[in-house]
């Protein structure tokens, strides 16, 4: 749409996610080109020229999109396997499997993986992939294009294991890279895929996998690669007692104070899980800004243990949202975590007041912005910023009782997507997507997950 070109959406309860939570129990929105130009109370300023469209939203709650902060999107083809697993017997259990991937795989695992999101209310995804057996073709292609032809805005967390089996690793030795290997299909992903400018649609950030996968080496030329690159850097951490366990008996300290000594601290960092904190490594992301992606239906599914995310909250600590890879999180959708969220939390020590409906709102648009170092952009519906906003439907028989409707989203069932923006261009319509066939989707995820099977000598 031009800029001058604008969407008016009128008459729905507001969420704005802003510094001071601002809500309107009836409101409208203004887009005009990739932009929100203005929102309030009431309805639209008359006037208004260029109008390409209205829409009637009587019904329905807009809030900020979606923001995913943690996936592994060719997980989608190994769904429903090793589902009475810890982590560590899980990643044993599928990394042969995980190993066979190719290009025409992944990419099919990618669009599934963003179609189910996209559907869900996510208007910005990341993945975190770090799977590149030799042969294999351009994965971080195959992912980049799969998000660019579904609509959303993307960050690739372009990852590295080069600590295979042979090395004490748990993945196969030929599923893994050499450090400079490692280090220079990195370099080469950022340069031909990191988008600087403003409201890009693609950035790129360093990410070798985990302490347990990856050598010191390339954990600590990682950091200065991201850095000298000028991109962000995302590891997963502290996710298990096991993990914690591996890093005292192999470098004799915990996780945080070994991230810490490889440069793996700092507010352009971000680590998924941190299920197993303690006070000291809370106060050190507090004081770094370093930010956490928290998955709680992924945590619970590998039994790991419950993230203290109101302590990290009350520190000061930036987190965000994730689903996790969709083989330890099988539903692959992020307003489910919503509800997770809040309710996994409220059964650790803090209990009732453990978060709130509107702070696990928080978590999944402007903490997430926040913690991909977007939150100037999107993550918050305010006048200037990125188009990027759900329309909730929230008068059908499973909200239409409930009275408030950030309630309604987050303690009620799945709410409907009548309407999913990015960039003010509409991608998600009555709950389906406009952008890309679900059925053909479906089809070709299944037919590429019997392959990936049949490869993997489980079919």
């Amino acid at each position: 749409m031009a800029a001058d070109r604008r969407t008016v959406i009128e008459n729905c309860a507001i969420a704005t996610v802003d510094a001071q939570d601002t809500e309107h129990a009836t409101g409208h929105l203004v887009l005009a080109g990739d932009r929100i130009e203005s929102l309030g109370p009431g309805p639209a300023p008359e006037g208004l020229e260029n109008v390409a469209r209205r829409i009637d939203a009587t019904g329905h709650l807009a809030t900020p999109g979606l923001v995913n902060t943690h996936h592994h999107f060719y997980q989608w083809l190994t769904r429903g396997l090793a589902t009475d697993h810890n982590l560590f017997d899980w990643l044993v259990a599928l990394y042969p499997t995980w190993a066979r991937i190719d290009e025409a795989m992944v990419h099919a695992a990618a669009q599934g993986s963003l179609a189910m999101m996209a559907r869900g209310g996510v208007t910005t995804a990341m993945d975190h992939h770090y799977v590149f057996p030799r042969g294999s073709g351009d994965l971080s292609a195959a992912i980049i294009t799969a998000a660019r032809d579904m609509g959303v805005r993307f960050t690739l967390a372009r990852g590295s294991m080069d600590r295979g089996e042979s090395d004490g690793g748990l993945p196969p030795d030929f599923a893994v890279e050499t450090l400079d290997d490692a280090l220079a299909a990195t370099e080469e992903t950022v340069r031909r895929h990191h988008d600087t400018s403003p409201g890009a649609m693609t950035q790129v950030a360093v990410a070798p996998c985990s302490p347990f996968s990856v050598s010191t080496e390339l954990m600590r030329q990682g950091a200065e690669l991201a850095r000298r690159l000028g991109v962000r850097l995302h590891t997963h951490g502290s996710e298990t007692v096991e993990e914690e366990k591996f890093c005292h008996e192999l470098f004799g300290m915990g996780p945080t104070d070994y991230f810490e000594s490889t440069g793996w601290l700092g507010d352009d960092v971000w680590m998924a899980h941190c299920v197993h904190m303690n006070d000291s490594d809370i106060a050190a992301f507090a004081r770094t800004g370093t930010g956490v992606a928290h998955c709680p239906s992924s945590n619970a599914r590998l039994a790991a243990g419950i993230a203290r995310v109101p302590d990290m909250l009350a520190a000061g600590v930036p987190v965000g949202l994730g689903v996790d890879g969709t083989a330890s999180n099988e539903s692959g959708e992020l307003h489910t975590e919503l509800r997770n969220a809040l309710l996994i939390n409220r059964l650790g020590a803090h209990r009732e007041k453990a978060l709130t409906a509107r702070q696990a709102l928080r978590l999944g648009t402007h903490g997430g912005a926040r913690v991909l170092g977007r939150a100037d952009e999107i993550g918050s519906l305010e006048p200037g910023k990125l188009a990027d906003l759900v329309l909730w439907r929230m008068d059908t028989l499973a909200h239409a009782s409930i009275a408030d409707p950030v309630t309604a989203l987050v303690f009620g069932a799945a709410a409907p997507v009548t309407a999913s923006f990015v960039n003010g261009r509409q991608i998600v319509e009555n709950g389906r997507l406009l952008t890309a066939d679900e059925d053909a989707i479906a089809r070709t995820t299944r037919a590429e997950a019997r392959r990936l099977a049949r490869i993997a000598g489980h079919a």
